[in-house]
């Protein structure tokens, strides 16, 4: 997939994430083990979104493996350091294919 593509994925990502009540915390938070799309929060929660597009949902969710879930779990651990958070969180992904997007809450391995 290329950047603009991405991209555009997360834009559409953040609108929908603003218009479903989250507020947009971070984007694109880096650390050695891998990048969290977007990290957001509703209520007393804080999501660590992973952002997938594709041509349909099946072929952007197979992107979801558990090498990928276990780099986003490392960072938000990360993250929670860095910022001394003591806090409830999940780890989300949303997919997109076209204009649409569907939330995928509490993703595990």
């Amino acid at each position: 997939m290329s950047r603009a593509v991405g991209d555009k994925a997360e834009e559409l990502t953040c609108k929908y994430l603003l218009e479903s009540g989250f507020e947009i915390i971070e984007r694109n938070f880096y650390s050695r083990f891998g990048e969290i799309d977007i990290i957001a929060k509703r209520g007393d929660v804080l999501h660590f979104i992973e952002v997938k597009s594709g041509l349909d949902f099946e072929r952007a969710v197979q992107n979801l493996t558990p090498t990928k879930i276990g780099r986003i779990l490392k960072t938000s651990d990360i993250y929670l350091k860095k910022h001394a958070l003591v806090c409830s969180y999940q780890i989300d992904a949303i997919i997109v294919v076209g204009e649409s997007c569907e939330h995928l809450e509490s993703i595990t391995l």
